[in-house]
């Protein structure tokens, strides 16, 4: 079967949706739970079983995300109830975030390597593991999420030209240029604020 359609409507949902990231609109979250429904044929029919599984995690974290931009988070002596606002992603929460990135980039590329068919493992775990710190740092609304995201779309726009995905290969070349402008424009937001 041809997913090209698939690939392409996938490519549509997730421009609106890295527009809707970069205006720093809640709105966003909705196009995070179209797209990785999408995505979930394209991947596994291309033999991506990370980033098949990635777009599982990213439907659970786009209900997080949204209830956090939403409601923000409580902490002790809170009524909670504010949306979140952008922050710098603390010191502490850095260096849990680089562990388990580690951990999850060493584990998840062993399973592809002994229970898939993948051909890319260790690209694939990587893109994979980082997205899932991606993710987190975007529903927290931290600003170096954008930094993540620099990363991982370079390295996917390689990974998805290497196994033919040409749309989706373009798609995060311009994730790449977007997540720069993305960072330079909530910094200036976090600082209007």
């Amino acid at each position: 079967m041809d997913w090209t359609f698939l690939e392409i409507f996938g490519t549509i949902v997730g421009l609106v949706y890295l527009w809707l990231e970069y205006k720093a609109s809640i709105y966003l979250w909705i196009a995070s739970v179209i797209m990785p429904a999408i995505n979930l044929f394209v991947y596994f029919n291309a033999g991506l079983y990370a980033d098949f599984a990635m777009d599982i995690y990213y439907l659970l974290i786009a209900v997080y995300g949204w209830i956090v931009w939403r409601y923000g988070l409580k902490k002790k002596g809170d009524s909670g109830g504010k949306p979140a606002a952008i922050t710098h992603l603390p010191f502490r929460t850095l260096c849990i975030s680089l562990l388990v990135f580690v951990v999850l980039f060493v584990v998840i590329a062993q399973a592809l390597i002994h229970f898939t068919n993948s051909t890319v493992p260790w690209l694939d775990s990587f893109t994979t593991s980082l997205s899932i710190i991606g993710m987190w740092t975007l529903a927290r609304k931290y600003l170096e999420q954008w930094l993540v995201w620099i990363v991982v779309d370079a390295v996917s726009a390689f990974l998805y030209a290497y196994k033919g995905l040409y749309f989706y290969s373009g798609l995060y070349s311009l994730y790449t240029v977007i997540a720069i402008l993305g960072y330079l424009k909530w910094k200036k937001m976090m600082e209007i604020v």
